[in-house]
C-alpha cells in the first residue's frame, strides 16, 4: 500500500450525519449515527468539475486549516492551483506571491526558454509596492509560519 499527502482547497460548512442524507435524497443507513457531526465539503476544479462529500468533524479537523493558517507548504499548493497568497504579519497590505509559468530570457545570442531540471518554467514572483520580484525567496521564518492565506 502506498502512502499519500492530499492538498486540497476546499468550500466546507457544517452539517450533521442526517442531514448530509437528507441533502443526498438518501435513507441513512441503520448501523449510523444522524447526529454525527461533520462537514458537507465541495471540491471543486474549474465550472463542470465538482465533487461533494461529508467528512466526520474529527477526521475533517485533524486534516483542515482555515484558508487563514496555512503553512508554506499549502501556500505552495495553492499557488499551483492559480491562487494569490500572502503572510498575514507581512508590512505591505498589497503584498502577495503567485506562481509565475513559461519564463524565457534574451541575451546577446537571442530568447531562451527559462527551465529547469525540477521545476520547468515556474518561479514564485513576489508581487509588492515596488512592482514584481521573479524567483522570490523564502526566509526560513516565512518557510516555518503557519499565518499564511489565499489574498
Amino acid at each position: 500500500m502506498k502512502k499519500y499527502v492530499r492538498v486540497n482547497i476546499v468550500d466546507a460548512e457544517p452539517m450533521t450525519r442526517g442531514d448530509y442524507n437528507a441533502f443526498r435524497g438518501w435513507t441513512i443507513p441503520a448501523d449510523e449515527n444522524p447526529n454525527d457531526e461533520g462537514y458537507i465539503i465541495w471540491y471543486r476544479k474549474g465550472k463542470e468539475d465538482e465533487y461533494i462529500s461529508w467528512c466526520p468533524k474529527k477526521q475533517f479537523d485533524e486534516v483542515s486549516r482555515e484558508i487563514e493558517e496555512m503553512t508554506f507548504g499549502m501556500a505552495i499548493e495553492a499557488m499551483k492551483q492559480g491562487y494569490k497568497v500572502a503572510r498575514k504579519g507581512w508590512n505591505g497590505k498589497s503584498q502577495y506571491l503567485t506562481l509565475g509559468t513559461e519564463f524565457t530570457y534574451v541575451d546577446r545570442v537571442g530568447k531562451h526558454d527559462a527551465i529547469h531540471q525540477t521545476s520547468g518554467r515556474a518561479a514564485i514572483i513576489f508581487h509588492g509596492t515596488f512592482g514584481e520580484q521573479v524567483g522570490w525567496l523564502a526566509s526560513q521564518a516565512d518557510m516555518l509560519s503557519d499565518d499564511w492565506m489565499i489574498v
